[in-house]
């Protein structure tokens, strides 16, 4: 094992409060960002870029897959570096129009012995105009790249839908896709917005916006009747797809877990496994999906695949297993598609439905 190694490098950053820890990461990637022979370097050993699994969303050619989930890059301030370290698309955010702080630390905590984390980060942000001026950058970028917008704390619920205007009207021309985040438990009153009523007005209201696909992204901890009904009403008025989940508040699935924030991580895939199959059984080849919690294999993201995700997103496990992981999933992505007879990993994409 080099002594440049993920492994190596995480025994230092988990000394490190995870927040501080993260900024440290944060810090290695946007001097990558700057040095096109680092970022070259790090692209030879993580990025798979394979005819089998070369998709076309967005308007842009992904090498694979995997993205990037929202809360990793919350300022857009990685982007250049996202495909380097292997990954095939990036969801920044959440942005929110006012910058704002988020919630009192801590607020980021390592469940170790679960391979999960737990964080009440309250869309902390530098805000929409930073936001912008961040995007005006990457332009130019291979990578797409998804925004994910949220209202601000102090925004009543009654007025929340004027800040998701403000965003989808400032944002769009900068992103090649828009998230709407209702879904995050640690914005008081925000999953209350998780209602056939906002979501209908929210939907109409940004498709008169904007012709950039837009995503609803949804909470783990409702019941499948209950996230089919809501999201056959956001596709009924706009949606171009589902992205699920989102962090669970289930605190008992952990006796370390805290009483406040959201669980992403290894322990979130059972859940976010069983919701998206759900979702996948009734949507898939209707609408796009997206599944995000808990995937740590290859074998795991190729059952998200069959269960009809086009793409799949990470960042937990990332903290846990590095690059190498995203590296490990497309080669194995690759081993599993050959397996079962296919040629492209679109013919895999609700293989589970089909007979």
């Amino acid at each position: 094992m080099s002594i440049f190694s993920y492994e190596n490098l995480k025994k230092i950053l988990f000394l490190l409060e995870p927040e501080t820890a993260h900024s440290v990461a944060g810090c290695g990637l946007r001097i990558m960002s700057k040095v096109g022979f680092i970022r070259n370097i790090v692209a030879s050993r993580y990025l798979v870029d394979d005819a089998m699994l070369r998709c076309e969303y967005f308007g842009k050619s992904l090498p694979n897959p995997i993205g990037l989930g929202a809360g990793f890059d919350k300022n857009g301030s990685y982007i250049d570096s996202i495909g380097a370290i292997g990954f095939g698309y990036t969801e920044i955010g959440t942005v929110t129009p006012k910058p704002q702080d988020g919630n009192a630390k801590p607020r980021l905590f390592r469940l170790v012995e679960d391979n999960s984390l737990q964080n009440a980060m309250g869309f902390n942000n530098h805000g929409m105009h930073k936001m912008i001026e961040q995007l005006k950058h990457s332009t130019n970028s291979k990578i797409a790249i998804g925004v994910n917008i949220g209202k601000n704390k102090l925004t009543s619920e009654e007025n929340a839908i004027n800040d998701y205007k403000v965003l989808i009207e400032n944002l769009e021309s900068y992103s090649d896709y828009i998230v709407i985040n209702i879904s995050s438990p640690n914005t008081p009153g925000l999953r209350d917005l998780q209602n056939e009523e906002f979501i209908s007005t929210l939907f109409t209201m940004a498709k008169k916006l904007t012709n950039k696909p837009i995503f609803l992204k949804i909470a783990p901890d409702m019941s499948s009747t209950d996230a089919i009904a809501l999201c056959k009403v956001a596709i009924e008025y706009g949606a171009n797809g589902i992205i699920a989940t989102n962090t669970t508040i289930d605190y008992s699935l952990t006796p370390r877990a805290k009483d406040f924030g959201g669980i992403s991580g290894a322990l979130l895939t059972k859940k976010s496994r069983e919701l998206f199959k759900a979702i996948g059984k009734e949507f898939c080849g209707k609408t796009m999906l997206i599944s995000v919690g808990g995937i740590d294999s290859a074998n795991e993201a190729y059952e998200r695949i069959k269960d009809g995700a086009s793409l799949i997103q990470i960042y937990s496990m990332l903290v846990f297993k590095g690059p190498k992981l995203l590296r490990d999933i497309n080669l194995g992505l690759i081993e599993l598609l050959k397996k079962d007879g296919y040629t492209h990993i679109s013919q895999a994409i609700g293989a589970n439905y089909k007979s």
